[in-house]
Protein backbone atom coordinates (compact mmCIF):
# COMPACT_ATOMS: atom_id res chain seq x y z
CA UNK A 1 0.00 0.00 0.00
CA UNK A 2 1.61 3.45 -1.17
CA UNK A 3 0.52 6.75 1.10
CA UNK A 4 -1.34 7.76 -1.40
CA UNK A 5 -3.56 4.57 -2.65
CA UNK A 6 -6.92 5.34 -3.65
CA UNK A 7 -6.12 9.09 -3.40
CA UNK A 8 -6.50 11.30 -6.42
CA UNK A 9 -4.67 14.38 -7.44
CA UNK A 10 -4.69 17.26 -9.90
CA UNK A 11 -1.35 18.38 -11.33
CA UNK A 12 -0.79 21.77 -13.55
CA UNK A 13 2.33 22.09 -15.60
CA UNK A 14 2.98 18.28 -16.08
CA UNK A 15 4.31 18.41 -19.86
CA UNK A 16 8.24 18.47 -19.57
CA UNK A 17 9.53 15.16 -18.72
CA UNK A 18 12.48 17.00 -16.79
CA UNK A 19 9.87 19.78 -14.74
CA UNK A 20 9.09 19.81 -11.43
CA UNK A 21 4.94 19.09 -12.44
CA UNK A 22 6.12 15.95 -14.06
CA UNK A 23 8.28 15.18 -10.98
CA UNK A 24 5.52 15.55 -8.50
CA UNK A 25 2.94 13.17 -10.93
CA UNK A 26 5.66 10.52 -11.28
CA UNK A 27 6.21 10.76 -7.06
CA UNK A 28 2.63 10.78 -6.34
CA UNK A 29 2.21 7.90 -8.74
CA UNK A 30 5.03 5.96 -7.35
CA UNK A 31 2.80 6.13 -4.10
CA UNK A 32 -0.42 4.95 -5.47
CA UNK A 33 -2.09 7.76 -6.30
CA UNK A 34 -4.39 8.68 -9.74
CA UNK A 35 -3.08 12.10 -11.04
CA UNK A 36 -5.27 14.09 -13.76
CA UNK A 37 -2.07 15.57 -15.99
CA UNK A 38 -2.52 19.02 -16.96
CA UNK A 39 -0.82 21.17 -19.47
CA UNK A 40 -1.18 22.82 -22.61
CA UNK A 41 2.13 21.60 -24.37
CA UNK A 42 2.12 19.52 -26.86
CA UNK A 43 -0.41 16.17 -26.92
CA UNK A 44 2.92 13.95 -27.42
CA UNK A 45 4.56 15.63 -25.10
CA UNK A 46 2.08 14.88 -22.23
CA UNK A 47 1.63 11.73 -23.54
CA UNK A 48 5.02 10.92 -22.89
CA UNK A 49 4.81 12.49 -19.13
CA UNK A 50 1.71 10.27 -18.73
CA UNK A 51 3.96 7.09 -19.66
CA UNK A 52 6.99 8.30 -17.41
CA UNK A 53 4.06 8.22 -14.50
CA UNK A 54 2.84 4.80 -15.51
CA UNK A 55 6.18 3.62 -15.32
CA UNK A 56 7.25 4.06 -11.83
CA UNK A 57 7.25 1.13 -9.47
CA UNK A 58 4.47 1.03 -6.07
CA UNK A 59 0.99 0.61 -6.22
CA UNK A 60 -0.31 1.62 -9.77
CA UNK A 61 -2.59 4.61 -10.02
CA UNK A 62 -4.93 6.05 -12.64
CA UNK A 63 -3.05 8.02 -15.03
CA UNK A 64 -5.32 10.67 -17.47
CA UNK A 65 -4.26 13.48 -18.63
CA UNK A 66 -5.79 17.36 -20.14
CA UNK A 67 -5.24 19.50 -22.54
CA UNK A 68 -5.86 23.21 -21.53
CA UNK A 69 -4.53 26.46 -21.57
CA UNK A 70 -4.97 27.65 -18.20
CA UNK A 71 -4.70 31.53 -19.31
CA UNK A 72 -8.46 30.99 -20.77
CA UNK A 73 -11.18 32.57 -18.44
CA UNK A 74 -13.22 29.24 -17.19
CA UNK A 75 -10.47 26.76 -18.01
CA UNK A 76 -9.11 26.23 -14.34
CA UNK A 77 -13.05 24.93 -13.47
CA UNK A 78 -13.50 22.80 -16.42
CA UNK A 79 -9.99 21.04 -15.86
CA UNK A 80 -11.92 20.67 -12.20
CA UNK A 81 -14.86 19.34 -13.40
CA UNK A 82 -13.03 16.93 -15.56
CA UNK A 83 -11.25 15.58 -12.91
CA UNK A 84 -14.47 14.53 -10.98
CA UNK A 85 -16.07 13.52 -13.71
CA UNK A 86 -12.85 11.20 -13.85
CA UNK A 87 -12.01 10.22 -10.19
CA UNK A 88 -15.26 11.35 -8.65
CA UNK A 89 -13.20 13.30 -6.32
CA UNK A 90 -10.17 15.07 -5.67
CA UNK A 91 -8.21 14.92 -2.72
CA UNK A 92 -4.90 16.54 -3.67
CA UNK A 93 -4.45 20.08 -6.17
CA UNK A 94 -1.06 21.15 -7.00
CA UNK A 95 -1.13 24.16 -8.96
CA UNK A 96 2.63 23.94 -10.60
CA UNK A 97 1.25 25.50 -14.03
CA UNK A 98 3.16 29.13 -14.70
CA UNK A 99 4.21 31.29 -17.53
CA UNK A 100 7.99 32.34 -17.30
CA UNK A 101 7.98 36.16 -17.79
CA UNK A 102 11.81 37.16 -18.29
CA UNK A 103 10.81 40.65 -19.85
CA UNK A 104 12.07 43.62 -17.69
CA UNK A 105 10.01 46.12 -16.06
CA UNK A 106 9.79 48.63 -18.80
CA UNK A 107 9.67 46.35 -21.44
CA UNK A 108 6.44 44.43 -20.52
CA UNK A 109 3.73 44.73 -22.31
CA UNK A 110 0.17 44.93 -21.20
CA UNK A 111 -0.14 41.72 -22.76
CA UNK A 112 2.89 40.01 -21.12
CA UNK A 113 1.54 41.11 -17.73
CA UNK A 114 -2.19 39.76 -18.27
CA UNK A 115 -1.04 36.01 -19.32
CA UNK A 116 1.26 36.24 -16.58
CA UNK A 117 -0.74 36.73 -14.30
CA UNK A 118 -3.88 34.61 -15.64
CA UNK A 119 -1.69 31.51 -15.43
CA UNK A 120 0.17 32.25 -11.90
CA UNK A 121 -2.35 33.71 -9.99
CA UNK A 122 -6.16 33.46 -11.52
CA UNK A 123 -5.92 29.88 -12.42
CA UNK A 124 -4.12 28.90 -9.21
CA UNK A 125 -6.82 31.05 -7.71
CA UNK A 126 -9.81 29.46 -9.41
CA UNK A 127 -8.93 26.54 -9.71
CA UNK A 128 -8.86 26.16 -5.61
CA UNK A 129 -12.13 27.49 -5.89
CA UNK A 130 -13.68 24.98 -8.11
CA UNK A 131 -12.52 22.44 -5.95
CA UNK A 132 -13.17 23.61 -2.70
CA UNK A 133 -16.56 22.38 -2.34
CA UNK A 134 -15.72 18.86 -3.13
CA UNK A 135 -13.29 18.64 -1.03
CA UNK A 136 -15.28 20.43 1.90
CA UNK A 137 -18.06 17.11 1.09
CA UNK A 138 -15.35 14.71 1.04
CA UNK A 139 -14.45 16.11 4.93
CA UNK A 140 -11.15 17.36 3.50
CA UNK A 141 -8.34 17.69 1.28
CA UNK A 142 -4.97 19.62 0.61
CA UNK A 143 -3.80 22.29 -2.11
CA UNK A 144 -0.43 23.12 -2.75
CA UNK A 145 0.80 25.84 -4.65
CA UNK A 146 4.56 26.12 -6.23
CA UNK A 147 6.03 29.41 -5.67
CA UNK A 148 9.16 30.93 -6.24
CA UNK A 149 12.08 31.99 -4.22
CA UNK A 150 11.62 35.27 -6.47
CA UNK A 151 8.42 36.00 -4.94
CA UNK A 152 10.26 36.89 -2.09
CA UNK A 153 13.46 38.31 -3.08
CA UNK A 154 13.96 40.29 -6.39
CA UNK A 155 15.96 39.40 -9.32
CA UNK A 156 16.65 41.17 -13.07
CA UNK A 157 14.09 40.90 -15.70
CA UNK A 158 11.57 39.27 -13.09
CA UNK A 159 9.13 41.90 -12.00
CA UNK A 160 5.91 40.42 -13.08
CA UNK A 161 7.16 37.28 -12.42
CA UNK A 162 7.93 37.62 -8.90
CA UNK A 163 4.38 39.87 -8.62
CA UNK A 164 2.75 36.99 -9.34
CA UNK A 165 4.78 34.41 -7.29
CA UNK A 166 4.59 37.10 -4.28
CA UNK A 167 0.90 37.11 -4.63
CA UNK A 168 0.55 33.25 -4.72
CA UNK A 169 2.24 33.36 -1.67
CA UNK A 170 -0.36 35.90 0.28
CA UNK A 171 -3.08 33.39 -1.43
CA UNK A 172 -1.68 30.23 0.14
CA UNK A 173 -1.80 32.60 3.59
CA UNK A 174 -5.37 33.67 2.80
CA UNK A 175 -6.60 30.26 1.48
CA UNK A 176 -4.97 28.37 4.68
CA UNK A 177 -6.91 30.89 7.14
CA UNK A 178 -10.14 30.66 5.37
CA UNK A 179 -10.33 26.60 5.11
CA UNK A 180 -8.80 25.48 7.92
CA UNK A 181 -11.93 24.86 9.12
CA UNK A 182 -12.90 22.55 6.68
CA UNK A 183 -9.75 20.42 7.08
CA UNK A 184 -8.35 21.78 3.60
CA UNK A 185 -4.78 22.28 4.57
CA UNK A 186 -2.84 24.80 2.30
CA UNK A 187 1.01 25.28 1.93
CA UNK A 188 3.30 26.71 -0.79
CA UNK A 189 6.68 25.50 -2.34
CA UNK A 190 9.24 28.42 -3.21
CA UNK A 191 11.10 26.26 -5.15
CA UNK A 192 15.06 28.17 -6.07
CA UNK A 193 16.95 27.44 -9.31
CA UNK A 194 15.95 23.96 -10.21
CA UNK A 195 17.65 22.09 -13.56
CA UNK A 196 14.43 21.89 -15.86
CA UNK A 197 14.60 21.56 -19.50
CA UNK A 198 14.39 25.22 -19.57
CA UNK A 199 16.91 26.05 -17.26
CA UNK A 200 19.18 23.30 -18.77
CA UNK A 201 18.59 25.09 -22.34
CA UNK A 202 18.87 28.54 -20.86
CA UNK A 203 22.57 28.12 -19.38
CA UNK A 204 24.01 25.94 -22.16
CA UNK A 205 23.71 29.11 -24.18
CA UNK A 206 24.52 31.25 -21.03
CA UNK A 207 27.93 28.80 -19.39
CA UNK A 208 28.88 32.40 -17.67
CA UNK A 209 25.36 33.13 -15.69
CA UNK A 210 25.40 29.73 -14.67
CA UNK A 211 28.37 30.82 -12.74
CA UNK A 212 27.35 33.59 -11.23
CA UNK A 213 24.39 31.89 -10.04
CA UNK A 214 25.87 29.03 -8.31
CA UNK A 215 28.18 31.62 -6.66
CA UNK A 216 25.31 32.52 -4.70
CA UNK A 217 24.10 29.72 -3.43
CA UNK A 218 25.56 28.06 -0.55
CA UNK A 219 24.24 24.44 -2.11
CA UNK A 220 27.32 24.72 -4.61
CA UNK A 221 24.60 23.66 -7.57
CA UNK A 222 21.29 23.57 -8.74
CA UNK A 223 18.00 21.69 -7.33
CA UNK A 224 16.68 18.58 -9.07
CA UNK A 225 13.02 19.06 -9.78
CA UNK A 226 12.80 15.19 -7.75
CA UNK A 227 13.45 17.07 -4.78
CA UNK A 228 10.61 19.30 -5.08
CA UNK A 229 8.62 16.45 -5.68
CA UNK A 230 10.04 15.31 -2.39
CA UNK A 231 8.81 18.07 -0.34
CA UNK A 232 5.49 18.29 -2.13
CA UNK A 233 4.66 14.62 -1.54
CA UNK A 234 5.80 15.56 2.11
CA UNK A 235 3.06 18.02 2.15
CA UNK A 236 0.58 15.50 0.72
CA UNK A 237 1.18 12.71 3.08
CA UNK A 238 2.21 14.56 6.42
CA UNK A 239 -0.03 13.89 9.46
CA UNK A 240 1.31 17.06 11.11
CA UNK A 241 -1.48 19.39 9.80
CA UNK A 242 -0.33 22.05 11.42
CA UNK A 243 1.77 23.00 9.16
CA UNK A 244 -0.43 25.19 7.25
CA UNK A 245 -0.15 28.50 5.63
CA UNK A 246 3.41 28.29 4.97
CA UNK A 247 5.60 28.73 2.52
CA UNK A 248 8.10 26.13 2.18
CA UNK A 249 11.71 27.47 0.87
CA UNK A 250 13.74 24.89 -0.77
CA UNK A 251 16.28 26.99 -2.49
CA UNK A 252 19.64 26.24 -1.61
CA UNK A 253 20.20 28.67 0.53
CA UNK A 254 19.84 31.14 -1.95
CA UNK A 255 17.88 33.16 0.26
CA UNK A 256 19.68 32.72 3.52
CA UNK A 257 22.21 35.67 2.86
Amino acid sequence: MGKLTERTAVVTGTGSLRGIGCAIARRLTSEGASVLLVDNCGAEDLRAAAESCRAQTGVEGRIETLLIDLAEADAPERMIGHALELFGKVDLLVNNACFRNHQKFLDNTRSDFERTIAVNVAAPYFASQAVVPAMRRQGGGRIIHIASQLGVVAAPARSVYGLSKAALINLTKSMALELAADGIVVNAISPGPVETQAMIERFQRDPEGLRQRLAHLPAGRNGMPEEIAELALFLATTPATFLMGSNVMIDGGYTIH
